[in-house]
């Protein structure tokens, strides 16, 4: 576990629910009339948290600037799981098992979106790479708005073997590009998959492209060339629960 600031009414809101005992410390603002940061006070006193007061300026310094509602935590952070966890992940969730691989998203903001929607989605994990991309920032837990520490994240030293680990498992990886003739909503989803999808600007490296099972496409009538990978993941997690629904 990692030491880390957890900025923000829904980043603190988050932890105080679903992972309090690694909550170190918590900050609010002094004099605050903000009404939600008046219940995670109370919420937190309740939970044997202790609110510390500090004055916004305080705040300020301890966040460097960054827009923090009233409210700051320390937060003692899980630590990402290794590749050797794969195999053990796809057997217990069995047929339901549903991977998220995002390969090399760089911008905090996306990936935050990016877990929320995996979160919302019940997805068995995500797989990220260790280099070449973000990692578990505040920004991206307050984008997540908690969910960067509800979803099991998976740090992947090799990505490539990291998919050949999961195909050996049994699972499916159906990667999202935007030349690909065949459509997202004719691929079967149902039965253990894991949905890639590339960075903001380059998409799915050759690799792991080459890595894929299926290579599909989200259809657009408009003339933009392509979504941002947040509102890709959102379409593409709740198509296959839309499938899975249908057909079980």
């Amino acid at each position: 576990m990692s030491n880390e600031l957890l900025i923000g009414i829904h980043a603190v809101e988050a932890a105080l629910n679903h992972d309090v005992g690694n909550l170190v410390e918590l900050y609010i603002e002094s004099g605050s009339q903000n009404a939600r940061v008046k219940e995670l006070g109370e919420r937190a006193r309740e939970l044997g948290v202790k609110p510390h007061a500090r004055d916004r300026a305080a705040l300020d310094r301890m966040t460097g600037g960054a827009r923090h509602q009233g409210v700051v935590a320390r937060y003692n952070a899980p630590a990402a799981l290794p590749d050797s966890a794969l195999a053990g992940l796809a057997e217990q969730a069995g047929r339901d098992a549903l991977f998220l691989v995002l390969d090399g998203i760089t911008d905090p903001h996306n990936f935050g979106a990016c877990l929320r929607s995996a979160e919302a989605a019940g997805v068995t994990a995500v797989i990220v790479p260790k280099d070449r991309a973000v990692g578990v920032t505040p920004t991206v837990r307050r984008a997540s708005a908690g969910a960067a520490d509800r979803v099991p994240i998976v740090s992947a030293t090799n990505l490539a073997r990291a998919l050949k680990a999961l195909k050996e498992a049994g699972v499916w990886l159906v990667g999202l590009v935007g030349e690909s003739g065949q459509s997202l909503y004719t691929v079967d989803l149902d039965g253990p998959i894991a949905v890639v999808l590339g960075s903001e600007g380059e998409g799915l490296r050759r690799l792991t492209r080459e890595t894929c099972d299926f290579l599909a496409q989200i259809p657009m009538r408009g003339d933009v060339e392509s979504l941002n990978v947040s509102v890709a993941t959102g379409i593409t997690l709740f198509e296959t629960l839309r499938q899975r629904g249908a057909k079980r």
